[in-house]
């Protein structure tokens, strides 16, 4: 199974926890309504969490970053464009992992959450996280290596 959240799963998760939210104030249940709201989010949290640990189950696979020993990154003066989604657990992993490249490369990292922008579909943005470098992308899980090699080959590139 790829290691990518499409952008239809992401927008049917907001579909089912307002929906099931609107339906119980709707049947005047609010106590369930209330306890909805709260624990929903919290779980999601908590599995957003719990995530590189459950991966292995849940189908994905490993998800942990393999980084070639001692490597080193050199700097670069790229910008760097994050897509990600709110209930992505991959977005956030490669959040992290640009983070901490973008502290030692340079690179300017610009986030853009795509939960609230539906019309990015239109740029062909089916799937988070994507990572945008001078016009070419890497979707889905990336390693620190991966997303080095994509920085540094482009501003390489540029370079040229």
């Amino acid at each position: 199974m790829k290691q990518q959240c499409s952008m239809w799963l992401i927008y049917m998760n907001w579909v089912v926890y307002l929906g099931g939210l609107l339906y119980l104030v709707g049947i005047g249940n609010d106590l369930v309504a209330a306890i909805w709201l709260l624990l929903l989010p919290l779980g999601m949290r908590a599995y957003l969490r719990l995530f590189p640990m459950i991966s292995p189950y849940l189908g994905y696979g490993d998800v942990s970053d393999k980084r070639a020993r001692g490597a080193t990154y050199p700097r670069v003066s790229a910008k760097v464009r994050l897509y990600m989604a709110g209930g992505c657990p991959f977005c956030s992993l490669v959040d992290e992992r640009l983070e901490g490249l973008r502290r030692q490369m340079g690179f300017q990292l610009e986030t853009v959450h795509v939960t609230y922008r539906p019309e990015l579909l239109r740029k062909g943005i089916r799937a988070v996280p994507v990572v945008e470098v001078d016009g070419r992308r890497l979707v889905g899980n990336a390693t620190t290596d991966e997303l080095a090699a994509l920085i540094a080959g482009t501003a390489a590139a540029a370079a040229a």
